[in-house]
């Protein structure tokens, strides 16, 4: 079956710091790591399916090496609204844990940006998420995409991803959780939203009303997974040496996405997911956000799917 997966969200160029020193750039973005992972992995074994990237970028040299990076993962530049003014530049500062801690660099005078032109058709895929899903400059537009995709009978997937230097509320956050099929987010994403890391509550109370598939991250430890009258705690592979957690959530994302398309999961099979269903989806994702982790990169390795 031919698909197509289409992601929205902002394209930034990562300068990775470890104890001060620059250790590695490398094109960035939550929605934009997911989707060069998957141009790794579902462009190879699946090469009929389409692999779109929705952002602006300003019309500097950083947007050329984005762009380039994004030709040579086979994802399309169709959906880039390459602007006047300066692309997005962020430094990620690696604590000694690993984990990242963000610095961002944006050009608040580039052109207001538009509606994508993306269109769907039943059971291709949208994915959305953090901050450019919230900010109201680019809210609106992508909540549009989004209805534009249910309406063609697609699947939506949201990936919270809140942080608490980041203005949002849960209204705001909710009213995009309304218009999904799947939803992801980490304990510190529904703590700070919520002030509970309690994911069987927050999925109860917040989350089930509005979507009925839920996944909750939580680091290290037991993920676990939800839709109606299932409830699942699974494991996380033990990453040996863990490099970067910066794309670990990215590409828990992008390996749940494979999962679908490759198990040829429908928008229909996804309305009453079982156990089952959700170990097999789990399997990907896991493997995907392991990979991540063992490197100083935000995708899998360009070979990682031999290893799937």
């Amino acid at each position: 079956m031919s698909r197509m997966v289409a992601g929205i969200g902002e394209m930034v160029l990562d300068i990775v710091f470890r104890e001060g020193q620059p250790q590695a750039a490398v094109p960035g973005g939550s929605v934009f790591n997911s989707m060069v992972s998957l141009g790794r992995t579902l462009g190879r074994t699946n090469p009929d399916v389409r692999l779109v990237m929705d952002s602006q970028t300003g019309d500097d040299a950083v947007a050329d090496i984005m762009t380039e990076f994004m030709l040579k993962n086979g994802l399309s530049t169709d959906g880039i609204q390459r602007v006047h003014g300066q692309s997005a530049v962020s430094m990620a500062m690696l604590d000694a844990n690993n984990n990242a801690h963000y610095e961002f660099f944006r050009d608040k005078t580039l052109p207001p940006f538009e509606l994508p032109s993306t269109r769907f058709e039943a059971d291709d895929i949208m994915l959305f998420g953090s901050v450019f899903a919230v900010n109201p400059g680019t809210a609106p537009q992508t909540r549009a995409l989004a209805r534009r995709a249910q309406e063609a009978g697609g699947i939506v997937y949201y990936d919270i991803n809140f942080r608490k230097n980041h203005p949002a509320d849960p209204a705001s956050i909710e009213e995009n959780i309304a218009l999904c099929d799947i939803v992801r987010g980490s304990s510190e994403d529904i703590e700070g939203l919520y002030g509970t890391s309690n994911a069987a509550k927050v999925y109860e109370e917040r989350i089930a009303p509005l979507c009925h598939n839920f996944i909750c991250t939580h680091g290290g430890k037991d993920a676990e997974f939800f839709s109606p009258g299932v409830h699942l705690r699974l494991p996380v592979p033990h990453v040996e040496k863990i490099v970067s957690t910066i794309g670990a959530g990215d590409n828990f994302n992008a390996g749940t996405l494979y999962a679908i398309v490759h198990h040829g999961f429908t928008k229909a099979r996804l309305a009453a997911l079982t156990e089952d269903d959700w170990r097999l989806l789990s399997r990907h994702a896991m493997a995907f956000s392991a990979n991540v982790c063992a490197s100083m990169f935000n995708y899998v390795d360009p070979d990682f799917i031999e290893s799937l």
